[in-house]
């Protein structure tokens, strides 16, 4: 008796986005646009905060405080951001598994709500220890904000659109360092009085979330994976794609659920102990690692320097800035655009390629800064050029990598690995930039270069492509990659060996 034919496969309906939209949007707002926020605001009130803690000593003691002091007590104001963030995205991982995604987001404004409290009553309160407490609940925040928002993004969005939906949060995090940017001009929110008031801010966009989020479904992988939840997951999934057609999209999940089966949260120090998760870990490592050493953040340093020597005045120099945070948001666009078409390994590598060109460039002008005068605007160039190309691909593409190459019960630990190494990595180039600076002096990117040169070579040599593929699809690829040996041999068709007594 012959074998009936299989009917076709029905194409997948057409995606209707406008609940997925908004969902991004609920999460991006009160999630990476606080950390692009928060990070950048700080920039404005530097002297302002630095004079309410002379101030508020004098006031103490009867005495003004050492300025050696004084840039202590700012230097911990600034550090202990990234030091919240770390603790944040070590948080990030156990919230994701005990709260959910959605629930996660939401809980991590407690942080925002008790931050904007102590900046607003500081200076009636004649704290600057307030300032310090605000700075490090709001790191806390914006680290978990970065690992859960991807996270919940990118497990939302159908295949086809995963990874412009999951670019988004360089989208906010782009968008929120040039709100930052521009509140904190001395026109709007950057004058000596209303210091409190700008990084008291923080609570707006953290309430608009409150107010929207809630209304929006959670992760359909979450609720079928984690939870077991048919019913919910069938709902979120329904209103996610605007239709009732997603049975096929619903088998891809319970195929996903059936290869999780069993399977329990992983932690992160068993990521590097699993076999089948080397290749992984090893480009989470590395390529986590390329982003912050690249050199993006450390050209800001000299972005006031080179636009001083190029003519700006001193009194536009903050507008200039601003322009260079609307470099990195143009291309944040540009990349959610193209990403699901032209693939992740491209960008990467045409971001690291452009990077190392305009690096190099923009090494030869500093050289040659004081020989010929036109080479100040070939360095001013070569700044926004640098982060254009950054934008391009690493800001965005290399935090959708947990997402996509870690399966389910793997990925809040892989985002707690992710976020670990970026802070500690970030942390590390703010301590020795300095020193790099006067040892080396023009020839100071030379070492950011050979670590973007590193980052392309690696992702086109080890980085498979996961554009348009399930997670599953995703996972089955790495295996073979993994495990070459087993790949090349017949394999097993019949039934699943039980390879254990335990009933």
């Amino acid at each position: 008796m012959e074998d009936e034919p299989e009917p076709p496969l029905q194409p997948r309906p057409q995606i209707q986005g406008r609940v997925l939209f908004l969902t991004a949007c609920a999460a991006g707002i009160g999630g990476t646009f606080q950390f692009g926020y928060n990070l950048s605001i700080i920039n404005a009130p530097t002297l302002h905060i630095q004079e309410f803690t002379n101030e508020t000593w004098w006031a103490r003691t009867g005495w003004p405080l050492p300025d050696h002091l004084v840039l202590l007590v700012w230097s911990l104001i600034v550090s202990l951001y990234p030091l919240g963030c770390l603790f944040g995205a070590l948080l990030a991982g156990p919230f994701a598994i005990k709260l959910g995604r959605k629930k996660s987001l939401l809980v991590n404004n407690v942080f925002v709500v008790a931050a904007a409290i102590l900046f607003g009553f500081s200076r009636r309160a004649g704290s600057f220890e307030m300032v310090m407490l605000g700075r490090l609940l709001v790191g806390i925040s914006a680290g978990v904000s970065m690992n859960i928002q991807p996270m919940y993004l990118g497990e939302s969005a159908p295949k086809e659109l995963r990874g412009a939906v999951a670019m988004t949060s360089a989208i906010f995090t782009a968008l929120g360092i040039v709100m930052g940017q521009v509140v904190g001009l001395r026109e709007l929110l950057g004058g000596p009085q209303a210091w409190p008031l700008l990084l008291a801010s923080c609570l707006v966009p953290g309430v608009l979330q409150l107010a929207s989020l809630p209304l929006l479904p959670e992760s359909p992988r979450y609720l079928l994976i984690d939870r077991g939840d048919s019913a919910t997951c069938l709902a979120a999934l329904q209103r996610l794609r605007g239709t009732t057609e997603v049975m096929v999209e619903l088998a891809e999940l319970e195929e996903e659920r059936a290869a999780c089966q069993g399977q329990r949260a992983q932690r992160p120090w068993e990521l590097f102990q699993d076999g089948a998760l080397r290749r992984q870990v090893i480009s989470l490592v590395v390529l986590g690692s390329a982003m912050e050493l690249c050199g993006n953040d450390s050209i800001y340093a000299y972005a006031s320097s080179v636009f001083r020597e190029a003519g700006v005045p001193q009194e536009k120099v903050q507008y200039a800035i601003v322009g260079t945070g609307c470099c990195e948001l143009l291309t944040a666009f540009i990349s959610c655009m193209v990403i699901d078409r032209v693939g992740r390994r491209v960008l990467l590598m045409g971001g690291y390629c452009l990077m190392t060109c305009w690096g190099s460039v923009f090494t030869v002008a500093l050289c040659l800064q004081s020989s010929f005068p036109w080479m100040p605007y070939l360095a001013m160039f070569c700044i926004f050029a640098f982060i254009l190309s950054f934008g391009i691909g690493p800001a965005g593409v290399t935090g959708i990598l947990a997402t996509e190459l870690f399966d389910q019960k793997a990925r809040p630990a892989a985002y707690m690995v992710c976020g670990a190494i970026m802070w500690i990595m970030l942390f590390l180039v703010g301590l020795g930039f300095p020193f790099l600076m006067e040892g080396l002096s023009h020839f100071v990117y030379v070492p950011f270069l050979g670590v973007c040169v590193c980052g392309a070579l690696y992702t086109g040599f080890f980085l498979p492509e996961t554009k348009g593929k399930t997670f599953l699809e995703i996972s089955e690829e790495l295996q073979r990659l993994n495990f070459p040996r087993q790949s090349q041999g017949p394999t097993w068709k019949g039934p699943e060996v039980i390879r254990s007594t335990e009933l």
